[in-house]
């Protein structure tokens, strides 16, 4: 597969979103809270978008939590009224995803030469940098190639609540307009459950 090259974004009749030359999105919809100490390097190209839950109970707190050194984050954060927030430049990596499931193993798909790589790799780490190596869509999507977008969202007991239904609108919007900007399938859309040793709650109820 083609990657897709997130510089510059080409407009279409004004159906895909505006993006500017600093990867900013200009929305009446969407409110810039950027903070550029969770941004990790250039992005160059996007194959994939992350959809996460915060584990906090305020869009506050999670903003809060990005300004402290070497705070890891998403590129959207969406409030529990619906409010997105864009909290990093779309030419930019955060720390979203961290290490990656293998793919092969997940769906069953694995090559002997691939079998035999994963062999006695830990979970974590281990199966994360044998993973890395390959191209998307062989792998899951990762940090270096993908998009990701908070909710607010607390997790009582370990179990991430229920997505509201402000949130819900807000976040089919976003999908919307990024795949068609981007050139996605609604398929590169990944809970961060899906893809990496997360709550297997986390993004349960978000829909797409």
């Amino acid at each position: 597969m083609q990657a897709r090259i997130c510089r510059p974004f080409a407009l279409m009749g004004g159906i895909m979103l505006s993006i500017d030359d600093r990867g900013q999105v200009v929305s009446s919809r969407v409110r810039l809270a950027l903070r550029s100490g969770i941004e990790r390097g250039d992005l160059p190209v996007v194959h994939a978008v992350v959809v996460h839950q915060t584990g906090s109970s305020t869009a506050a707190s999670t903003l809060s939590s990005y300004d402290r050194p070497g705070s890891s984050g998403a590129h959207f954060l969406i409030d529990k009224d619906g409010t997105i927030f864009q909290t990093a430049s779309l030419y930019r990596k955060t720390h979203h995803v961290g290490q990656i499931k293998s793919r092969c193993l997940a769906e069953r798909s694995c090559a002997p030469a691939e079998l035999q790589a994963l062999r006695g790799k830990r979970v974590g780490s281990g199966i994360g940098r044998v993973e890395s190596r390959k191209e998307y869509p062989r792998r899951y999507p990762a940090n270096s190639d993908s998009i990701g977008i908070e909710v607010v969202s607390q997790a009582p007991n370990n179990v991430f609540e229920p997505l509201t239904d402000a949130q819900q609108t807000s976040l089919q919007w976003l999908l919307t307009e990024l795949l068609h900007t981007l050139r996605l399938a609604r398929t590169d859309v990944y809970r961060h459950s899906e893809i990496s040793w997360k709550q297997p709650s986390e993004a349960s109820s978000a829909k797409w």
